[in-house]
């Protein structure tokens, strides 16, 4: 498993804030696909994924659609396949950087799947999920790696157990994952992150 060292922030806090589980300066749209993280609850880990629906499509509502069970599965022929997978995150970034929230960090989202982190099972218990619109084969975006770093900041700062514990979906679930895929920068978000 590829794990990525070093991505603490080393810069002054970020402008985003987290409060009782939401990130304060954000669009925010509940979901009900949620559930409860184990007690005492740990958030120690940031999972990093790649969206776009349909596939290589980026824009519309359809992301929406998918964490909020709206998704219509006869407005494309790829999502009647998906339609119905009960998933959910707790943050997406579209491709100009708006981020939009749709589970508390407090509440267990359902991205990660089954899933492991440095020998230790069930990401979702513990992690934040983070999805980028984008694909594992095209660039994402200057916006999404500014937006990306300024919410990874605040999320340290809430919950510092997370300290620089960050991973790829294909990381944490290499059997089943790819994404966020050969088009992430990893090198670049790092630059950022320590203020370069």
């Amino acid at each position: 498993m590829r794990v990525q060292p070093n991505l603490q922030v080393n810069f002054p806090p970020s402008q985003l804030r987290v409060v009782a589980g939401w990130v304060q300066g954000v669009r925010q749209v509940p979901t009900c696909r949620y559930g409860p993280r184990p007690q005492p609850i740990d958030i120690s880990l940031i999972v990093i994924h790649g969206i776009s629906l349909p596939p290589g499509s980026f824009g519309g509502p359809y992301v929406d659609d998918i964490f909020l069970n709206t998704l219509d599965p006869s407005a494309h022929p790829y999502f009647a396949k998906v339609a119905g997978l009960e998933v959910s995150t707790h943050f997406f970034l579209n491709r100009e950087g708006r981020i939009t929230q749709y589970v508390s960090c407090l509440d267990r989202a359902w991205h990660a799947g089954r899933s492991q982190y440095q020998g230790r099972l069930e990401c979702n218990d513990y992690g934040i999920g983070i999805e980028l619109e984008g694909t594992d084969d095209l660039p994402y975006t200057h916006a999404q790696y500014h937006q990306l770093r300024a919410l990874i900041a605040a999320l340290q700062q809430a919950y510092p157990a997370i300290g620089g514990r960050i991973a790829g979906h294909s990381d944490v679930a290499p059997t089943r994952k790819t994404d966020p895929g050969p088009a992430f920068d990893w090198g670049q978000l790092r630059d950022l992150m320590a203020g370069e």
